[in-house]
């Protein structure tokens, strides 16, 4: 018995060990405390201006294929709002162009929602949706009924493979350098920037909130007050002093 309880501990404290937290004989708890591995630190997120999302979108090209998908993934994270995991989850039959809605069929936690896309930004996903079809006509002559692309996400290859999150973490980084913009720059950040664009332009805080699809108004608030907080600046701001 006694070997057993011996053989089950020892790993547990090599994994304690490993991890810095095992006590060692004396020490106190504050010494303890500094041993242990740090969380590791979230920056907060870099808003991007317009300009500088329009310089992204000329970073991708505008003419081939792969530039026409790119530049329709980043205008549905920056002007729908869209997580990049929902973005590349969608199907074509998800966005209703004419309308001005996309559908997010399995959203965080699984809930749906429809987004508003604005006429300017469904010009950009008909470009791309364009491309597809040509690509599904021409794939389909060659391989028969449907080809490839008849059942391939939205956002696809031409040989109707899905784009990876990976190739997107890569692509934003890749995009941001050849932009020129010093600030950093991922998919996630397209999402902060519309959300605060929508507050500047003074947007109700439900429709934002729905937009985002935050289960809750307070959720969208701390998440408003995260990427912009207007109302300490505007505070602040308001403020009269002279140094003289």
């Amino acid at each position: 018995m006694r070997g057993r309880q011996t053989g089950d501990e020892t790993p547990r404290r090599r994994d304690r060990a490993a991890a810095g937290h095992l006590e060692r004989p004396g020490e106190t708890l504050a010494a303890r405390s500094k041993r242990r591995p740090k969380p590791k630190r979230r920056l907060p997120p870099e808003v991007l201006t317009d300009e500088e999302v329009r310089a992204l979108l000329d970073a991708c090209g505008r003419y081939t294929p792969v530039a026409l998908r790119n530049r329709a993934l980043i205008t549905l994270m920056y002007r729908a709002g869209l997580r990049v995991s929902e973005a590349l989850a969608l199907a074509p039959k998800d966005v209703d162009l004419a309308s001005g809605i996309v559908r997010v069929l399995h959203g965080k936690g699984d809930r749906y929602r429809a987004v508003g896309l604005d006429p300017g930004a469904a010009a950009v996903v008909a470009a791309w949706l364009a491309e597809r079809g040509r690509a599904q006509r021409v794939a389909a002559r060659a391989n028969g009924a449907g080809g490839p692309l008849a059942a391939a996400p939205l956002l696809c290859s031409a040989y109707g493979t899905p784009v990876t999150t990976g190739y997107v973490r890569r692509l934003m980084k890749r995009l941001g350098r050849q932009a020129g913009i010093a600030k950093r720059v991922h998919a996630h950040g397209l999402r902060h920037t519309h959300a605060a664009q929508l507050r500047e332009e003074g947007v109700d805080v439900g429709i934002i909130s729905r937009q985002l699809g935050h289960r809750s108004l307070l959720t969208t608030i701390r998440y408003l007050d995260h990427v912009q907080p207007t109302a300490v600046v505007d505070a602040m701001r308001e403020r009269v002093w002279a140094a003289s």
